[in-house]
């Protein structure tokens, strides 16, 4: 009994301090931002940088446009008051960007910090979501990667999710919605990485019907490839009507790749 108490008093020990690493591992952020107005009515672009971007050593910059009701402190009209102080703040699920600092010629410039929600990396990681870093957790809350969607993903059957493959299925707009449309369509278990291959390239539910309707029944490898080759329906029945015959998905994909169709 005691050898065993022994041991779990080391085990125990062993996980506090892995995860006493594991948060001093989530160290803030820090570095230089701009804000300004995009072309839109309630839009701002935020850039971020961190390191040394003028020599190009260690620099990690990011400029995407946000919604203006994306951060607090901040308003359009704010950007035309020369020399306001201002901090602008963001607040997601991964954690909390401030953005502080005076407006030059219609821009916030200042200084930012990124404070990574540790109890975010938690919940994370009790759906299966590990190796979550503060660089990671900063591109969470830009891009509002939350564990609701996570978890809605898994549910709808999506396999290989990972701390490094969120962002692209958040950027290219992978959503519950996308699969079970695509489950519908017969293809019931697609991974993180084909569904991010077939965003990329557009590939949608509508068209893969359309398809289907004509007699083919693509893989998701050949969807990705219809989509590269610009063979869409109209083409099918374009190369049809030119003679071509038995047009399997691979002659089609020749087809375009030797330009037989000019």
């Amino acid at each position: 009994m005691n050898h065993q108490r022994t041991w779990l008093s080391a085990a125990l020990l062993v996980l506090m301090a892995a995860s006493l690493r594991a948060d001093q591992m989530l160290d803030e952020l820090t570095g230089s931002c701009r804000i300004s107005a995009t072309g839109t009515a309630n839009g701002l672009e935020l850039r971020l940088e961190r390191g040394n971007c003028e020599g190009g050593d260690n620099c990690h910059n990011s400029n995407m446009s946000e919604p203006l009701d994306a951060f607090t402190g901040i308003t359009l009209a704010d950007l035309n008051r020369e020399g306001a102080h201002l901090d602008a703040v963001l607040k997601a699920e991964a954690g909390t960007l401030r953005c502080s600092g005076s407006v030059h010629a219609s821009e916030l410039v200042g200084a930012f910090t990124f404070e990574p929600d540790k109890g975010f990396v938690e919940r994370m990681r009790e759906i299966g979501i590990t190796g979550i870093n503060p660089d990671k957790l900063e591109a969470y809350a830009l891009f509002r990667v939350t564990r609701d969607w996570v978890v809605s993903l898994q549910k709808a059957g999506v396999t290989d999710i990972t701390a490094d493959n969120l962002i692209a299925l958040r950027v290219f707009k992978v959503d519950a919605d996308y699969v079970r449309n695509l489950q519908a369509l017969g293809y019931p278990s697609p991974s993180a990485d084909k569904l991010i291959a077939l965003r990329v390239q557009g590939v949608n539910p509508a068209e893969i019907k359309q398809v289907q309707g004509m007699g083919y029944h693509p893989t998701i490898d050949e969807l990705i490839q219809m989509r590269i080759f610009k063979i869409t329906p109209e083409f099918i029945e374009r190369m049809k009507a030119k003679g071509f015959e038995n047009l399997t998905i691979a002659k089609l994909v020749q087809i375009r790749i030797f330009k037989l169709a000019d």
